[in-house]
């Protein structure tokens, strides 16, 4: 029988505890599909005295440094559930990695800003550098793209990559509540934090389409060159519209090669109903990839939570007991290209607008004028609701007193040219404010 493999566990939150659970309750099983048992044998946190779920800490090797843990001849694995891009996380990859020791992280801040430089730090010394529940929680999508798709090329990979807002528009949508409300709730059961704009604001999903990007185009990550938009200004409104139009508002990344790089980009997107992507709810993520040869493939589940997470920790640890070493980024880091950024105003696709045009003849002639003349094709216009009542400055020197609000989907066209024309339509003093613009995936 193999010797053990012996885990040093830094971090004892959630996920940490989600991981004691598992092993607790799976080692066994674990032991038998491994060939050799998997065993905490030391334990990083910052409170010693913290109740972790009827676990006994004495059981284990406590270090308060997680950089002294990650270099003690005691562990074969570090398993960093630290978090943060830089800091102790950061300090006790690189030292777990430059001792030879395998690690296993959660931790996808780390990996957008060094991920790169990590995964050449674990190819010299020969260990290995596992980061299933990075992205997407339970959902094996780094496995599947790493290694089941390495024989394909990618097209795309798109996805819903961020539970909190899924469960925000989902519940705006299934309940007619708007933003404020469903987020405070969503703060209330946990699934969002008290300073929510790292989730909201895309940064999160953000993060994880970086690592996705450099493993479906081989390409070094830059989570610098992801543009990034997040569901705080999508409104109760827009929900309703989209649905009337047949589409539903879905928070998504997407990472297409254009020829001319890649373009990396998060943001509220209309997908039409029935869409596989449309049906995924909730708290749940769903991933899907496009190969050469394997064709379209989506994965979906639970995207976070300490036992789905947990799943993917273990899951990564049980291919090191396996002596299961490949590429950290599916080819060698050397290899890997360099990035090259496709300018958002290339991008083309259909559009959704929401404008307040001043109810009096002529108005929406001259904006369907000024589509026209960008080469912009409308599917079609239609007014929602009857006239505001309300006094609004538009051309120098006029005033209206009613505004009504007006939907327009458009053809596939190109970005550069929807900014310039919405650009032209508030310059020129058509609309009550800014025009809002949401981008529509026909997938």
């Amino acid at each position: 029988m193999s010797k053990p493999l012996k885990i040093g566990l830094a971090g004892l939150g959630t996920v940490g505890t989600g991981v004691l659970d598992l092993l607790r309750e799976n080692g066994a099983l674990l032991e038998k599909r491994c060939g050799r048992a998997i065993e905490v044998t030391a334990v990083s946190a910052r409170s010693r005295k913290a109740r972790r779920g009827g676990h006994d800490m004495s059981a284990y090797a406590w270090f308060d440094d997680p950089v002294e843990m990650a270099r003690s001849g005691d562990i074969d694995v570090l398993v960093e559930l630290i978090g943060g891009e830089d800091g102790p996380a950061k300090a006790a990859v690189e030292a777990a990695l430059a001792a030879g020791r395998h690690v296993v992280t959660a931790n996808k801040a780390l990996l957008a800003h060094h991920g790169v430089e990590l995964a050449r730090m674990a190819e010299k010394s020969g260990a290995a550098l596992n980061f299933e529940a990075a992205v997407a929680g339970a959902i094996p999508i780094v496995k599947t793209m790493r290694e089941s798709l390495a024989g394909n090329r990618a097209a795309r990979v798109f996805g819903i990559l961020n539970g909190t807002c899924n469960y925000i528009l989902t519940k705006m949508e299934d309940e007619e509540r708007d933003f404020a409300d469903v987020l405070k709730e969503a703060q209330e059961l946990g699934y969002a934090e008290a300073d929510p704009s790292f989730d909201v604001g895309g940064f999160d999903a953000a993060h994880k389409l970086a690592i996705l990007t450099s493993l479906a185009f081989g390409v070094e990550i830059n989570f610098a060159d992801v543009y990034v938009e997040g569901i705080e200004n999508v409104t109760l409104n827009d929900i309703r519209y989209a649905r009337g139009l047949g589409y539903r508002i879905k928070l998504l990344g997407v990472a297409v090669d254009t020829g001319d790089g890649v373009e990396q980009r998060v943001h509220p997107t209309l997908v039409p109903l029935g869409s596989p992507i449309a049906e995924v709810n909730g708290v749940f993520n769903a991933v899907a990839v496009r190969g050469d040869f394997a064709g379209d493939i989506m994965l979906s589940g639970r995207g976070a939570g300490a036992h789905p997470t947990a799943s993917s920790v273990v899951g990564d640890i049980a291919d090191i007991a396996r002596g299961v070493i490949v590429p950290p980024l599916g080819v060698p880091a050397d290899r890997l290209a360099p990035s090259r950024r496709a300018r958002m105003r290339a991008h083309e696709g259909g559009y959704y607008v929401a404008m307040e045009l001043a109810d009096k003849p002529g108005e929406v002639a001259a904006v369907a004028r000024i589509f026209a003349g960008a080469g912009i094709s409308i599917e079609s216009i239609v007014q929602k609701g009857r006239a505001i009542s309300r006094v609004v400055p538009l051309r120098e020197g006029e005033m209206v007193r009613e505004t009504a609000p007006f939907i327009l989907i458009t053809h596939d066209t190109l970005e550069s040219a929807m900014r310039g024309a919405l650009e032209r339509i508030e310059r020129d003093g058509h609309c009550a404010g800014r025009p809002r613009m949401i981008r529509i995936e026909r997938f």
